[in-house]
């Protein structure tokens, strides 16, 4: 079975001969450990890829997004960034006032995807094709006004909010409008709404703001014919079925702030797009740790499919323990 099917049967709860695979491998890894992440792609091959952005025109940026400096992107957010590896922290607002939305216009480039130049792409590979764009209102909302002050804006809705919400919104829902006609496989919903223990805002005030917002891009991607992925870090359960309800069929979520036995109940209702534990398995565990772990997701939350082998190798992650994460699911599924 290619790798396409394969990710399409575990979506699907149609007992895929294995569980297919992606790991999340971030520049920093690349950067510390570059034998390691060769390694890692020889021996166990991504199931699941990520179509470039491939646009008309090029996107207005500065700088690079995981080099240590600074990084504006395409909507003119400034990331400053100390480290690099990752992505830098938006200290200043690019919507300070709310007179500032009489010039802030969202990015139109990004809208241009160009569909023949992706389609290439996507009949090139026999793997399970994920869109280019990360649809995200909540989080682009903290890179205009600053995190502090988008949650500030969340609890009081001034109408200069509102007025700019509606403005993302509609951006966001032209974007999965355009990829979703190109021949990718899915669409990507990327929004952190959990703390360590809680969500960040209200179940209340998420249902009444938001999941409007994500029922719209779940429609609009699944009426094409697209499957709906997501991820949200953090302890986000007391949302979950709101996710599976309104159309998010995979979701990669940081499992281990929840629990997989306390997920357990939603089990063949939505795929468990990874993880494994990284702020203290993948950083301190033994291997041997890294085996529970993945044994425990697949009691859990397997269910004829409805798991995909996902773990992110990014700061702090020993190599061993990361490879040691495919190698487990390899060995619960038997030789691939």
């Amino acid at each position: 079975m290619i790798s396409r099917e394969l990710v399409r049967h575990s979506l699907e709860f149609a007992s895929p001969p294995s569980v297919p695979r992606q790991a999340w491998v971030l520049p920093w890894a690349e950067e510390h450990y570059p034998e390691d992440v060769a390694r890692l792609r020889a021996e166990f091959p991504d199931d699941i890829v990520t179509a470039p952005g491939l646009y008309l025109t090029p996107l207005c940026v500065e700088g690079e997004r995981y080099k240590k400096g600074v990084y504006v992107d395409e909507w003119g957010c400034r990331f400053e960034n100390i480290h690099g590896g990752v992505l830098g922290i938006v200290r200043e607002p690019l919507i300070r006032e709310w007179g500032d939305l009489e010039w802030f216009r969202t990015p139109a480039a990004t809208l241009a995807v160009d569909r023949e130049a992706v389609n290439r792409f996507c009949a090139a590979t026999d793997r399970f094709v994920l869109a280019g764009t990360l649809v995200r209102p909540f989080e682009r909302l903290c890179f205009l006004r600053t995190m502090e002050q988008a949650l500030v804006d969340l609890l009081m809705r001034p109408p200069g909010f509102l007025e700019l919400l509606g403005r993302l919104h509609s951006h966001y829902r032209s974007e999965v409008e355009a990829w979703a006609a190109t021949d990718v496989d899915g669409i990507v919903i990327m929004d952190d709404w959990g703390a360590q223990d809680r969500m960040m805002v209200s179940p209340a005030i998420w249902r009444t703001l938001f999941k409007p917002l994500y029922r719209e891009y779940c429609e609009i991607a699944r009426r094409a014919g697209k499957f709906v992925f997501m991820h949200s870090d953090g302890w986000i359960l007391d949302v979950l079925p709101d996710l599976i309800e309104v159309g998010v069929q995979a979701l990669n979520s940081q499992l281990w702030c929840m629990g997989p036995a306390a997920l357990e109940r939603f089990r063949g209702q939505i795929t468990f797009w990874g993880e494994i534990d990284r702020q203290v398995v993948l950083s301190f565990g033994s291997l041997e740790d890294v085996r529970r772990s993945v044994r425990e997701v697949r009691e859990h939350l397997y269910a004829n499919g409805g798991v995909i082998a996902q773990c992110e190798f990014g700061p702090g992650a020993r190599p061993e323990n990361v490879l040691e994460v495919f190698r487990s699911w390899q060995a619960l599924d038997g030789e691939r």
